[in-house]
């Protein structure tokens, strides 16, 4: 008889290590690994589009082998960072009308068959199910939720599993195909995207571009690090342009409604279950109004989280959204500027307030090696005025 195991809730900042992974994992039925994997062999253009599923599940490695296996692109979800090092030569980046671009969406396109893989296919990722297109493109779902196979795309093999347990089976289905690597494309379409990236981030225009916080960030923070960006401008601009160089859940937005708010709390709660690493909260200054209070916290508990605020005066998506398809007729969208770091000083955090694209990298730094919480409020260029990578807002 099996006996029952007893269980121990975690101390404060310590997370037992199946807390990380699934309690159950359900395994593919063979015949539909069987047929997934005669696809797989016959397809010449594959393309992975991986949401969260990969990453919850612990499935980086599988999905690592097989993707260089089949020299296919892998292409994520916001969710989905880092299912794969984004610097990996096969690694897209994220795709979709939130974070994705002209870029990695033309890699999807040329796919002759597309994984999605613990991911909803949903309108964001696949921009409203136009890419891939519907019935030109053949398509194998693997999720643990059988619910959502077929659910937004007709569906040439279904794969109801666990990530981790389903790519493996795939690996060993495909145990005698390896394709030699084959990533022109992919290194094309990134060097495309991030020359434009890096033509914006080496402005010293005022206010700051946003390309440029995302470009001092990047290089101030070591692989490990966890960021939560919040709804907004963070969300685009992070998923787009700040380049994963690890696997694993280091990554965090609010999806679904994208509620603002959301950074601040959900970064103290990220430092508790992994104090060892440096973690940075961004957020627009329309979400810094909603939970500022929790700054306080940060005070009390003398968290080492440095909190970053974009400061346009704007509830940024909102007003973008007005621009594009209300013809400029904008409303309720702007407030009078704040000083954030008054505000944060005002509860104790150590504070700067930047206005001046040079001295970005220096304060950035300061912030991040200051040993309690630490805000940086950026006066940045309005979101409606950007280049972001959005294809399409909804408000």
């Amino acid at each position: 008889m099996c006996k029952t195991a007893q269980w121990s809730a975690p101390t404060c900042g310590a997370i037992r290590a199946s807390a990380a992974t699934p309690a159950r994992r359900v395994a593919p039925d063979p015949y539909f690994v069987e047929r997934a994997a005669q696809l797989l062999a016959d397809a010449t253009q594959p393309v992975f589009i991986c949401g969260g599923g990969v990453v919850i599940a612990g499935a980086e490695a599988e999905l690592f082998k097989l993707a260089g296996r089949l020299s296919a692109p892998v292409a994520t979800t916001i969710s989905g960072k880092g299912s794969i090092s984004e610097l990996h030569p096969l690694a897209v980046g994220v795709v979709g009308s939130n974070g994705g671009t002209p870029e990695t969406r033309a890699i999807v396109d040329r796919a002759d068959l597309v994984v999605f893989t613990g991911c909803r296919a949903g309108s964001v990722t696949t921009e409203r199910w136009r890419h891939p297109v519907p019935g030109k493109t053949k398509v194998i779902h693997l999720d643990v939720d059988p619910a959502v196979l077929g659910a937004n795309y007709p569906v040439d093999v279904p794969l109801v599993g666990d990530a981790k347990l389903t790519l493996a089976a795939l690996n060993e289905a495909l145990a005698i195909v390896q394709r030699p690597l084959e990533a022109t494309a992919v290194q094309k379409a990134k060097e495309e995207k991030f020359v434009r990236f890096h033509a914006l981030a080496s402005s010293n225009d005022k206010p700051i571009k946003p390309e440029r916080v995302v470009s001092e960030v990047a290089q101030a923070l070591d692989p490990n690090a966890i960021i939560v960006a919040d709804a907004g401008t963070p969300c685009p601009y992070f998923s787009a342009y700040y380049q994963m160089r690890a696997t694993g859940r280091h990554f965090f937005s609010n999806r679904a409604h994208g509620a603002l708010g959301y950074s601040m709390s959900a970064a103290i709660g990220a430092h508790f279950a992994r104090p060892q690493v440096k973690c940075v909260s961004v957020m627009g200054d329309g979400s810094f109004g909603f939970t500022c209070g929790e700054l306080e916290t940060a005070v009390r508990y003398r968290l080492p989280i440095t909190f970053i605020v974009i400061s346009n005066a704007t509830y940024g998506w909102i007003k973008a959204g007005q621009k594009s398809g209300y013809g400029e007729r904008y409303f309720s969208v702007d407030f009078d500027p704040t000083d954030h770091a008054a505000v944060a000083a005002a509860f104790g955090v150590k504070s700067w307030r930047v206005t001046e694209p040079k001295e970005l990298g220096k304060v950035l730094k300061e912030a991040l090696a200051h040993g309690g919480p630490s805000l940086v409020d950026i006066v940045c260029q309005p979101l409606h005025e950007a280049k972001a990578p959005v294809s399409e807002w909804i408000a």
